[in-house]
């Protein structure tokens, strides 16, 4: 059980590289609060029958709410449709991975917010696992050619992480919050939760200001609804691994998702990986495996 969490946080790295390319496709045709929009209001239907699932599997009765889990809630939700919707601009300005690795400056931040607000022990292993991860995405993202084209997709892709690591402590909060002895029940209605918030405030914001793009959305329902599974299982992973390990091991270990998003660059969008990009990706790897092995047990 004590590293059940890698296994989750693998399968989420995995699935959410898949769901990010699927959204990058859809970017040009709905814009990015549209491609913002197809991983909640797609994913939503998953996620409820997660819930359902579980639910008919462990005989349990609904978790009860408390403040603490709503306020955790609210925070994770809205900081992840911002930095989804931020994340989707830079990749229209930066190529796949590039993106993908200013993305994971996220862990440094989840540690210092994890041992502020969740007091999440964040031992000197630790410290070092994360410090070499970020050597990675220094050398893969800081370069003179990266410069050329302004600060604009830094700044947008840094802030996206800020954004996601806020994320990540709040809704691991609303998981810890529930205090329920099932931590697959607690992760799965803690996503629908989140999801729900999600679906209704962007629904609305479609409704009132941008109808277009939501017709647009709904004629595009095939490739979005692939795109909603693969972002609503990657979300019951996420939000598995929060049960189990802290924020800040998960999200390190999730580093390995530019590796996946190094595959999809160099098979799919056809953009090649230069021998310094090849480096970080190595750091960030060996940062990964060392977060395992620093990861408090029990």
């Amino acid at each position: 059980m004590s590293f059940l969490w890698v296994v989750f946080t693998l399968f989420g790295a995995a699935g959410q590289t898949t769901r990010n390319a699927l959204q990058r496709g859809l970017t040009p045709r709905l814009g990015a609060l549209g491609a913002t929009l197809v991983r909640f209001l797609f994913g939503f239907p998953f996620a409820l029958l997660f819930l359902v699932i579980v639910l008919g599997w462990t005989h349990a009765p609904l978790p009860a709410m408390n403040i603490d889990f709503v306020l955790w809630t609210l925070l994770g939700a809205l900081t992840q449709i911002g930095a989804t919707a931020l994340m989707l601009m830079t990749m229209e300005q930066r190529s796949f991975v590039v993106t993908t690795a200013y993305l994971k400056t996220e862990p440094l931040l989840v540690a210092l917010m994890g041992l502020v607000f969740l007091r999440d022990p964040l031992t000197a292993a630790m410290a070092v696992a994360i410090v070499t991860a970020m050597t990675g995405v220094a050398l893969i993202s800081v370069k003179p050619q990266a410069l050329t084209g302004g600060a604009k997709p830094a700044l947008l892709g840094l802030s996206s992480a800020a954004l996601f690591a806020g994320s990540a402590i709040g809704y691991r909060g609303a998981i810890l919050s529930l205090h329920t002895s099932g931590f697959v029940l607690a992760s799965t209605f803690s996503l629908v939760a989140g999801l729900t918030l999600q679906t209704v405030l962007l629904l609305a914001w479609l409704l009132l200001f941008k109808r277009g793009t939501l017709k647009a959305l709904l004629g595009l329902w095939k490739p979005s609804l692939v795109a909603g599974f693969t972002g609503a299982a990657a979300s019951q992973f996420w939000f598995l691994a929060f049960a189990l390990a802290t924020a800040a091991s998960v999200r390190t270990l999730a580093l390995v998702e530019i590796l996946f998003a190094q595959g999809v660059t160099r098979f799919v969008f056809k953009q090649n990986t230069t021998r310094r990009e090849a480096l970080g990706i190595w750091l960030l790897l060996a940062g990964a495996v060392l977060i395992v092995w620093a990861n408090p047990k029990g």
